[in-house]
């Protein structure tokens, strides 16, 4: 054992002493010495032995230095300390550089922009990494920062093809078919709109509904006894949904308007005949609830003139059918009467080629995805059909009809339920139907290339409007400024938004008490459409801010909640659920769920907690009346105190409560008594007719005709006064 540790030992001290020579054998050229190797000895001392011959003592002293750690002189330590000259950097600018971007160019962090913004006429409290910057302001930044710009060569960006896809042109009329028309019921909310198509279908359309309230379109077919066909659009009469109706007459044939007999015309009554106008769709009219006692037709008829709408019975081409759609009565006879107008109109359509349809309604399905309603207005819809609508494409991958049953194809004047769409595309879209899913690809990039432009285009005009405003004010600063040198105003101006420095919009985390952020999910696109809607119109900001976090449809979910969280917002949804797991987490946080399904009791829902941020309003309640008849002064110490002599002539004088002097209308004075007496007895309640003296809690010269008044304040909950318009 002993024998295998001293090979051991004796192979690193080999090895050591090669290393040695190696070391020496490299110095060779430096000290032009000759060189002897001798073999290594197995000891210490003898493997550290290299033999120069013809050594002068300085060289020998110069060749051990390396070896050694150098102590530096202060001499050599002030040599090395000279300064090597720095070349300036030059910074590669273009226009419309980012803030990021010029970090980024520049090699420093985004504070050092900031930094040098201050001495600029930009407004730091707008300025985020990714706001644009202007071109004066990136040269003034660079020089700021001791380097020099040179401009960037300009590539011309090559004019991107347009890729959108576009209709086919018109049909030959040798290849047009026969269509079922697409009929719109179109009316005052509660005036049985439903009800009719119910009874046309002998389906309980109505009960389905929510307060018996149509909430979204729906789109069905009616097979008439003598065998036509007609696709009915259901829109919702309430006022919330005017977009709804206005895309049910966008892709109508005939539009049935249905005015209930005892109501007459009211309000979505005109906007549904302005809407069918617009779109150059023809009307038949239908006065439902003729079974009532208290129906007036003829009067329904009457107010219809004041609206261009005459019927033919008054020398104009509008066909007038009285009905009762809850006992089916006359509905034959509306039947036919839409069949004769659509033979007259010769609705025809191409049935081959590639489809062309509308988007109706979108929702989100939680097992299905995605789904559209729509109706097809060209070509023959099929499985596996790539279809584009807005910026967004679907391979058809099912076809459902308005009971949920699986078809094959859809023909022209069908509604259909279209499966297959890589995200929810936008009542109203557009449809066409293109060659492979590359080429939706295509079409969907272009079309978000196309939105991004002109966003950008926008935010590049409110950037430049913002900047004049601010060069405005930067110029009236300097010119305040003007009698200062130049190091005096660059101090000046540096203390005074230094401060601006920390408080950049990404770092800001308080928000506004006053403020209800809103998580808004729906059934169908529609739906979320229709409660936007509505909140556009709010106009109470001075109030309380409403801020839209996030918006979309299906139900609630995990991350609805997490956002709320952060936003300390509220949840409403209409016409969706939350499970139980969503609402424990929800309790657990404390986040409000509000669920509706109908869209007025969410408004008045939302109304409430608008209130509840409202801070509450102090309301005053005069308890009693009293006039000054006389004034004197009475000594107390050393001071000298003003009495009024007073009568109350209404309500009671309590000294728990404030008062308030009043002189010539003008209030002068608001606080509290110091005394009340009456004979000389201090009292707590002065009553109506009863005299008394009393002095304030500051000391005030009275006046005779004064008004002392004793009120009380209490705190009243303030109630917004958004007005939705219904």
């Amino acid at each position: 054992m002993n024998r295998g540790l001293l090979q051991r030992f004796e192979n690193l001290m080999q090895l050591r002493g090669a290393c040695w020579q190696l070391r020496a054998l490299s110095s060779r050229e430096v000290f032009g010495a000759q060189w002897k190797p001798v073999q290594l000895s197995p000891h210490p001392v003898g493997s550290l032995l290299l033999h120069p011959q013809l050594w002068p003592k300085h060289r020998i002293i110069n060749a051990a230095l390396p070896q050694c750690r150098h102590l530096a002189t202060k001499e050599e330590t002030k040599r090395k300390r000279k300064k090597i000259p720095l070349t300036r950097g030059e910074v590669e600018i273009r226009q419309k550089m980012t803030v990021e971007e010029l970090a980024q160019a520049m090699g420093k962090d985004i504070d050092h922009i900031y930094e040098a913004l201050l001495y600029t006429d930009i407004n730091l409290d707008s300025v985020e990494p990714d706001s644009i910057l202007h071109e004066d302001h990136i040269k003034m930044i660079v020089q700021k920062s001791g380097m020099k710009y040179k401009s960037a060569k300009l590539k011309e960006e090559k004019e991107r093809r347009n890729a959108d896809a576009v209709k086919r042109p018109p049909a030959d009329p040798a290849v047009l078919t026969p269509r079922p028309p697409v009929v719109t019921i179109l009316g005052h909310v509660d005036h049985g709109k439903t009800t009719l198509l119910d009874s046309l279908r002998k389906t309980q359309v109505a009960s389905m509904e929510a307060g018996g309230i149509t909430q979204h379109i729906g789109a069905f077919i009616v097979h008439m006894p003598s065998g036509e066909k007609i696709t009915f659009l259901d829109t919702p009469g309430h006022a919330a949904f005017s977009a709804m109706r206005a895309r049910g007459t966008n892709v109508t044939d005939i539009v049935i308007l249905v005015v209930a007999a005892e109501d007459g015309v009211m309000e979505q009554t005109i906007e549904s005949i302005q809407h069918a106008k617009n779109a150059g769709v023809p009307v038949i009219l239908a006065i439902n609830k003729c079974d009532k006692p208290e129906a007036n037709p003829e009067r329904v008829k009457k107010e219809l003139l004041a609206h261009d709408v005459v019927c033919e019975e008054f020398g104009g081409d509008v066909q007038a059918v009285n009905i009762s759609a809850l006992k089916g009565e006359n509905l034959m006879v509306l039947a036919e009467a839409t069949v004769a107008l659509a033979e007259m109109l010769e609705l025809k359509a191409d049935a081959t080629g590639l489809v062309e349809g509308t988007i109706i309604e979108s929702r989100k399905d939680k097992g299905k995805g995605p789904l559209t309603t729509a109706i097809i207005q060209r070509g023959t819809l099929r499985k596996g059909c790539v279809l584009v609508a807005g910026k967004t494409w679907a391979k058809v991958r099912f076809l459902f009809d308005e009971n949920g049953k699986a078809v094959d194809a859809a023909s022209p004047g069908i509604p259909v339920e279209i499966m297959g769409w890589k995200e929810s595309p936008s009542a109203g879209d557009e449809i066409l139907e293109v060659e492979s899913e590359q080429r939706a690809q295509e079409v969907v990039a272009w079309r978000t290339y196309v939105e991004q432009q002109e966003k950008m285009k926008k935010d590049l005009e409110v950037i430049e409007a913002k900047q004049k405003e601010h060069r405005l004010e930067y110029e009236k600063k300097q010119q305040k400024l003007a009698h200062l040198t130049w190091r005096q105003r660059k101090a000046a101006l540096y203390k005074a938004n230094k401060h601006l420095m920390f408080s950049r919009p990404k770092e800001r985390a308080e928000m506004d008490e006053n403020t209800l952020s809103l998580i808004v999910k729906g059934d169908v696109d529609g739906s979320v459409e229709a409660i936007l809607n509505i909140l556009d119109s709010y106009d109470c900001e001075d109030e309380c801010k409403l801020d839209i976090v996030y918006f979309g449809m299906g139900d609630i979910s995990e991350n609805d909640i997490n956002l709320a969280e952060a936003f300390n917002g509220v949840i409403f949804g209409f016409s969706v659920k939350a499970n139980e797991s969503i609402k424990k987490l929800a309790d657990r946080k404390g986040i409000k769920i509000k669920l509706h399904n109908v869209i007025y009791k969410l408004i008045e829902d939302l109304k409430d907690e608008l209130n509840s941020r409202l801070p509450p309003a102090v309301v005053e309640t005069t308890i009693g009346e009293a006039s000054v008849l006389d004034t004197f002064s009475v000594t107390v110490g050393k001071n000298k105190i003003s009495v009024a002599g007073c009568r109350v002539h209404k309500g009671l004088l309590d000294r728990k409560m404030k008062f308030k002097l009043i002189r010539n209308r003008d209030v002068i004075w608001k606080g509290c008594l110091s005394s009340l007496k009456h004979h000389k007895d201090d009292v707590q309640v002065i009553k109506t007719g009863m005299d008394c003296g009393l002095s304030l809690d500051k000391n005030l010269e009275f006046s005779i005709g004064d008004e002392i008044i004793c009120y009380e304040e209490k705190e009243v909950q303030q109630t917004t006064s958004w007005d939705p318009g219904f």
